[in-house]
Order: C-alpha cells, then structure tokens, then sequence
C-alpha cells in the first residue's frame, strides 16, 4: 500500500506550507500520495492548481486518520496529538527542548517523530536543513525591516548638493541568518561589520565584504554551534562589542543557542549609547533576544533606538519560503520511501540523529538530557531496524 503524506493546517497566523507542488510531483514519482487539509496552503498561495495531485481532506483529524506520515511547519496542538495513532511518522519544526510533557506526550502516542531542528549538521544533511533555508529568509527580513526603519539611506548618495554617506549597520551573529543579513545589507549599500564568537566566521564574514569586529572571546562549539559563554568572556565581550554598536546606525542580531534561551549580547547600556534614531532588530526575540528591551513581536523605544522583535519571519515571504521547507522535508523523506512504502533505515546516521521519539520512548539522547528525562528506563537509539515504521 502506497505512503500517504498528510498536511494539516498550520496553526494560526502561520502561513507557510510544508508542500509545495514540485515536491508533490516528487513524491508522486517515489509512489507516494498527498492528502491536504482544505486551506492549509492558502496562506502560502499554493493553489490546487499548482499542488496537482493531491486528496483533500475536511478536517485535521480526517488527515491524522489517513496519513502515515505527517509534514507541519511548527508541530501540532495538544488536540491534534490526541489523534495520533502509534506507528504515525511526525515531522517538521516540533520545538522539541519546549518541555518534557510535549515529547513525553509524543512519546506516549506512539508516534516516531522527527525534530528537524536535530539534524545533524553534516554535509549530507544540507539539503535537508530546514533551519539554515528558513534561517537565511530570516536574515534577509531582518536587513529589509531595519531599512524601512533607519532614518538614512542605507547606501551612499550622491545628489546636486553634495554626498550623503552610507549607513553603518553591525551584524552580530555569523551563522546562516546573519551571513545573508550581512550579504543583503552590502547588497542596499551600508557600510557592514561582522561579529561571531566563533572566530572561524572571520572569512565568511570577509569574504562577504563587511569588516570582522574581533573582540578576542571565542566560544566555538560543537555542530557548528557557538557554546554558552562563562561570566568572564560575557563581560569582556560586552566591553569590546560596546564600541562597535555605539558606532553603528543599525544593529542586527541573530545570535541563538539551540534548546536554550537566547544569549543576552546588547545591553541596554549599549543602546543608550547609540545616536538617536538608531534602529536594532533582533532576530532571536522569539526565544528571549538577545538585546535588552526587546519584546517579542513588538517595536519598543529604548533609549535613543528603536528596538524591534520580529516574529515568524520567515513567515513573511511564504511563497518562497513554503518551497524551501518542502523540498527539505522532501530530500529528509525520500529515502525513507522505497517501492512506495515507508521503510526507515535507522543505521542512517541523519535519520537516527533527528528522531525524537520512537516507540514510546523519547530517542534524542541531548533531548532528554537538556528536559532531565531519566536514561534508564530509555534506549539510546531506536531498535526497530529495517522493519516498516508502519
């Protein structure tokens, strides 16, 4: 019997959609069908048209019911879970750190779910990076919301009476986001400096042609990650970045720490120093932010600067987007598929490294440490190799 994939509606106010019509054509070709929940895809302007071959489903739980594997952007109500049936295949962006009562809860339902934000970050897994392609939307939103705010023109300006330099903006953060923050803030014409505490950015931020802010901590971590800072590095790094974000007109930050809240970097000492009109957009305002004052979802007066919390951002350019996310899911899945039917492979390391739950048991080994879920009672690895996950 064919895979069904199912999509059930977002939740509210999100508007991406994890399918796009290319990768239903994909799917179709692994022997795979496509079941959608009616205006599930509506807000990424993904018409019937352009799916195609889908089935289309009334309701949530009339897609619950039929699918084998489940594709959502942001996981799935408690009252959706109730509808999950053991065996069920769950993915997408499932906040798995959020708490031990949501992957316990998955757990119980029997459901083999996989958290995109754990794939490993191995060269063979960039196709499926759902939080880099999602991240990279992010960054660029971030550029474009500082400009419409600043109070000068981002490039500079020549005119009859004479020359209007351009603005400087401080991007801290050199991960995906901040790359492409830094890429789209050269592109508009800003003077652009670069900060990471992992000091191996410094030629990609170089490379982009902004300036590198070397503040002498380093925090390289592991998978690609930037660690926590201890107390000392904090301070000395706050000391050097004071500098840089009282000489700039915008700031941009994007700076996260994975299952944690995000680092505090900008003070609110530093935004008092900026000069009036100033404009800061922190990207990390969903989980914490990592400047004083931000409030997520809100534009707040700090000081002399604006401070914006920005949320969802890749949900304000849903067309492209949705593509990104469904051809990543699509890349995460396909090899699951095989002959039409669901066959997971659990000596994958990609696979086996991005499950959370299988088998009523949470899976992720870091999950469970970072909720403080006991190890004994918990396999380290799922151990149904080879069977059909159905």
């Amino acid at each position: 019997m064919a895979v069904v994939i199912g999509v059930p509606a977002s939740a509210e106010g999100e508007t991406r959609s994890p399918v796009v019509g290319d990768v239903v054509k994909k799917l179709a070709a692994l022997g795979a069908s496509v079941l959608v929940e009616k205006g599930a895809t509506d807000a990424a302007f993904a018409t019937a048209e352009s799916l195609g071959e889908v089935t289309w489903a009334g309701s949530t739980a009339e897609v619950l019911a039929a699918a084998d594997v489940i594709w959502t952007i942001n996981g799935l109500d408690p009252a959706a879970e109730a509808h999950l049936r053991p065996g069920q295949v769950l993915m997408g962006l499932l906040h798995p750190y959020a708490g031990a009562e949501h992957a316990s809860r998955l757990a119980d339902a029997g459901v083999t779910a996989f958290a995109m934000e754990l794939l490993p970050r191995i060269s063979r897994a960039q196709s499926m990076d759902i939080l880099s392609s999602q991240g990279a939307a992010s960054g660029y939103q971030c550029v474009l919301i500082a400009a419409a705010r600043a109070p000068k023109f981002f490039p500079m300006l020549t005119y009859a009476a004479g020359t209007i330099r351009p603005s400087r903006v401080l991007v801290i953060g050199a991960g995906v986001a901040g790359l492409q923050a830094i890429a789209t803030a050269k592109r508009l014409g800003a003077m652009v400096e670069g900060y990471d505490v992992r000091p191996e950015t410094r030629e990609q931020v170089e490379s982009l042609g902004a300036k590198f802010v070397d503040t002498g901590v380093s925090a390289a971590g592991e998978g690609g990650y930037a660690r926590e800072l201890t107390d000392d590095e904090r301070a000395r790094q706050a000391a050097a970045l004071a500098k840089a974000v009282a000489n700039s007109d915008v700031v941009i930050t994007t700076a996260a720490v994975p299952g944690r809240k995000a680092p505090r970097i900008v003070t609110r000492e530093m935004v008092d120093a900026m000069r009036p009109g100033s404009v800061v957009v922190d990207m990390a305002a969903e989980t914490g932010g990592n400047v004083e004052g931000t409030v997520a979802g809100k534009e707040m007066a700090v000081g002399p600067a604006r401070v914006v919390g920005p949320v969802n951002l890749p949900g304000r350019m849903p067309v492209h987007t949705s593509e990104m996310f469904a051809k990543n899911l699509f890349n995460f899945t396909a090899p699951m598929i095989v002959d039409g039917a669901l066959a997971i492979d659990w000596s994958d390391e990609v696979i086996a490294g991005t499950a959370l739950t299988h088998a009523g048991r949470v899976v992720h080994g870091g999950v469970r440490k970072a909720l403080g879920l006991a190890e004994d009672a918990i396999p380290t690895s799922p151990t149904n190799e080879g069977e059909d996950a159905r």
